[in-house]
């Protein structure tokens, strides 16, 4: 990695755990040939707050392109998706041990094939 300042360039392994991976998220969903379907499960762990507003940005302009499906515990990212991008928010809580779903304050309907 080179950078403006920097007296030599920065290989991979000198670079943070979450710098790693902000590039390799950035990298994938900004691919110029987009999957149909990208999940990210947990994008947001081992990234500074401060990083966090562009991997969304950086998120809904790629569902543009991509359907993709985030699974997160952060309230930031998630505040920030569903502010700036049309998108669809399920929330997952437990009650007595029961896992249940909420879609726009509804509990969400699933409906199971048969087996």
């Amino acid at each position: 990695m080179r950078q403006p300042g920097l007296l030599r360039p920065l290989k991979a392994a000198e670079l943070s755990e979450g710098t790693l991976k902000f590039l390799l998220l950035v990298t994938a969903l900004l691919s110029p040939r987009p999957p149909e379907l990208m999940v990210l499960n947990e994008p947001e762990t081992s990234l500074h707050a401060d990083l966090v507003p562009a991997l969304a940005r950086t998120i809904g302009e790629a569902s543009a392109t991509s359907q993709i499906v985030v699974v997160s515990h952060s309230d930031l990212l998630i505040s920030h998706l569903v502010a700036d991008f049309p998108c669809h928010e399920i929330r997952v809580r437990k009650e007595l041990g029961e896992t249940l779903a909420e879609f726009e304050g509804e509990p969400a309907l699933w409906t199971w094939p048969k087996r």
